[in-house]
């Protein structure tokens, strides 16, 4: 399979989780939030791996090789730094807000609660533009190791799916209304995908990227650091996602010594 259309598609899988997540939301009475918790852990842990190990040290090596070792270092570590200020910046002009559905809303709340269900999905849907970049940047250059990003982001995006879906649904009882915007919300990670596509395929070489994947490796550490373990941490307990968290560093290592060589 042509590695573009590879990358295309794994993005595809994890965009599409979100609907994962509404259905869960939607159809499933006793949710387990402890295995949530501990999933949302171990993905974490897979993604700040990835990005430390495998990721962060092959951006410098190819930027090394183009610009020499100072040079690379810097522009590597700079890179690095603008993907963690990319997503910082977007979670601070479109922050993602939760609500309590223990409780069933009265009339009154229902607008409230669509309106807060919409704006999640429209900062949903911004959050996963560069999420979809990072994961095709990885599954184009680095096929290999697409399969746990994948599996970890799609993993994240399953709670993303229930931030949508549970208010559209309380305020409209709808269920067909609340799957089809959290399915939406989730097709902007293939959309980050197609601009980062058409914007850096023309231009694509050792140096672009290196500085792209230094900066997707920041973009995946601060949603682990930001989202995935707070996220987890609300769903079960402190340890269980402290857990996850080192089985999924562990995991991976595994990994990469049994298919070493």
């Amino acid at each position: 399979m042509n590695n573009t259309v590879y990358a295309f598609l794994m993005t595809l899988v994890a965009g599409l989780s979100t609907g994962i997540g509404s259905l869960i939301a939607l159809f499933a009475k006793n949710k387990n939030t402890k295995f949530l918790s501990f999933a949302l852990g171990f993905s974490a842990g897979i993604m700040i791996y990835i990005s430390t190990i495998e990721i962060f040290p092959k951006a410098k090596l190819s930027l090394c090789e183009f610009m020499g070792d100072k040079n690379g270092l810097i522009v590597v570590s700079v890179s690095f730094f603008i993907g963690i200020l990319l997503i910082a910046l977007i979670d601070k002009l479109i922050p993602q807000k939760t609500l309590n559905f223990n409780n069933s809303p009265d009339e009154e709340g229902r607008k409230k609660i669509m309106r807060m269900g919409l704006f999640t999905a429209a900062a949903i849907s911004m959050h996963n533009l560069p999420e979809g970049l990072a994961t095709f940047l990885t599954a184009l250059k680095e096929p290999t190791i697409a399969t746990p990003v994948v599996a970890a982001i799609a993993i994240h995006n399953i709670p993303e799916g229930i931030a949508v879906s549970a208010p559209i649904y309380y305020a409209t009882k709808s269920r067909k209304k609340a799957f089809v915007y959290s399915f939406l919300s989730g097709l902007t990670e293939p959309l980050g995908a197609v601009i980062g596509y058409l914007l850096l395929m023309p231009f694509l070489n050792d140096a672009i990227f290196g500085i792209a994947f230094s900066a997707v490796a920041g973009i995946m550490v601060y949603i682990s650091i930001d989202t995935l373990l707070p996220t987890a941490e609300e769903y079960g307990e402190h340890s269980l996602s402290v857990k996850g968290a080192v089985l999924g560093m562990a995991v991976k290592a595994a990994s990469l010594i049994l298919f070493a060589g």
